[in-house]
């Protein structure tokens, strides 16, 4: 398996997708009833297969990622080669940027000496969706990218 199983929850959400995957390999609703209780190890392949499939066409479209910390947020843009990175630091214990009231604190003192921001790009490995993975494992999660390109119009002013 290269990625994670879904759960449970993201399974049943999956479930019209799940009953068309059994059916491309030409399994039945019976025999799939039948592979899980006479083959538990067959079926557990079957949903780490589709776990991979459905995880490979999220990631194939990932192009924005955020992470956020107390003082901290890295901001990802992923292109097909290279991930560029805009990371935000706060030097203030007492603000939590995690917070809506820290947050706030940040969009009103950007340029505050506490707020440094960084910026960093590197080449993607030949397995780009991993390194995707890697990071949302991390606690990244998937956006449109707004924050993003917000930040990198404040950072190429």
């Amino acid at each position: 398996m290269k990625y994670t199983r879904l759960t449970k929850e993201q399974l049943e959400e999956l479930h019209q997708e799940f009953i068309n995957f059994l059916a491309s390999q030409s399994i039945t609703a019976g025999e799939w009833e039948e592979i899980k209780t006479q083959k538990p190890e067959v079926a557990e392949e079957e949903l780490d297969v589709f776990s991979d499939l459905i995880w490979e066409g999220v990631l194939d479209k990932v192009t924005h990622l955020e992470h956020f910390s107390p003082n901290q947020m890295f901001l990802f843009h992923i292109t097909q080669v290279e991930i560029h990175l805009i990371a935000v630091k706060v030097n203030n214990e007492a603000i939590d940027i995690t917070t809506l009231q820290g947050y706030q604190w940040l969009q009103k003192n950007l340029m505050d000496d506490a707020v440094n921001l960084y910026t960093s790009s590197k080449a993607l490995t030949e397995d780009r969706n991993k390194d995707i993975f890697a990071l949302i494992q991390q606690g990244a999660v998937i956006t449109k990218g707004e924050l993003f390109n917000y930040f990198d119009r404040v950072v190429n002013k």
